[in-house]
């Protein structure tokens, strides 16, 4: 099934400008729907089939985009603030035109895998307790790390601090390295209660100085990307999401 639509309203859409700014650019002749400039602005165009160029330029139609990013420390992870800078602030205005939003949170100053999409079914089902879809943050605290600890991660931890009171779920502790400064480990958690690996730490007397997400489910983050870069999913990628939320695959949408 196309996506007929008026011609300003795809190239707004696309991220190219403000209706009277594309409307603009097809005045100019700038413009071309199959091979052929475009005179009217409110054409009606088959976003997934029609050929749109701007200035030699192909425009790409997705029905639904999926972005991977390593979220850098100091953003917020929001769809918008009025004082701090957001993880869609790092997007270009094309992604929050097609209603990208991230798919869960990160704290401010935790890195990582973010996935950003405009899929808000697959967004629900990835970050929802019920799936119990695995995440794993890679972790530096103060102190040392013992077994006991990995046993007390293993058994579910009671939390009860100043952000409230509730009962962690069983989670893996993996410590990578261990000293009386610091330790290193990798945690997999399947729930994400507010600052949920910070408070487990907490619990067992140990503060966490660094923390970045490494993976949701089987997706990895991909290690080429530095902090605050990002690019759009493979297709390959949103199936193993699709698959870990028990939803069928979309590949058929996508393009």
């Amino acid at each position: 099934m196309g996506d007929v639509m008026r011609l300003d309203k795809l190239l707004s859409m696309l991220g190219e400008g403000t209706r009277s700014e594309v409307r603009a650019l097809v005045r100019a002749g700038r413009v071309c729907v199959g091979g052929r400039a475009a005179r009217d602005a409110g054409m009606q165009v088959d976003a997934g089939r029609d050929p749109v160029t701007l200035d030699g330029r192909a425009l790409v139609y997705k029905r639904v985009r999926h972005v991977m990013m390593n979220k850098p420390g100091g953003v917020l992870t929001a769809a918008r603030d009025p004082r701090q800078r957001t993880v869609m602030d790092l997007l270009p205005p094309l992604y929050a035109a097609m209603g990208c939003m991230p798919a869960g949170r990160l704290d401010k100053d935790t890195e990582g895998l973010l996935i950003v999409t405009s899929d808000g079914q697959l967004a629900h089902r990835i970050i929802s307790p019920k799936r119990e879809v695995g995440k794993v943050y890679l972790a530096r605290v103060d102190g040392l790390l013992t077994e006991e600890d990995v046993s007390a991660f293993a058994a579910g931890l009671h939390i009860d601090d100043g952000d409230g009171v509730f009962d962690a779920r069983a989670a893996e502790l993996a410590i990578l390295s261990a000293a009386r400064e610091e330790s290193e480990a990798l945690v997999r958690v399947t729930e994400g209660k507010y600052h949920q690996v910070k408070r487990m730490f907490a619990a067992r007397g140990r503060q966490v100085t660094y923390l970045k997400r490494m993976s949701i489910g089987a997706l990895a983050l991909d290690p080429a990307l530095a902090p605050g870069q990002w690019r759009e999913m493979t297709d390959e990628e949103v199936a193993l999401l699709e698959s870990e939320a028990g939803l069928e695959s979309k590949s058929a949408l996508r393009n």
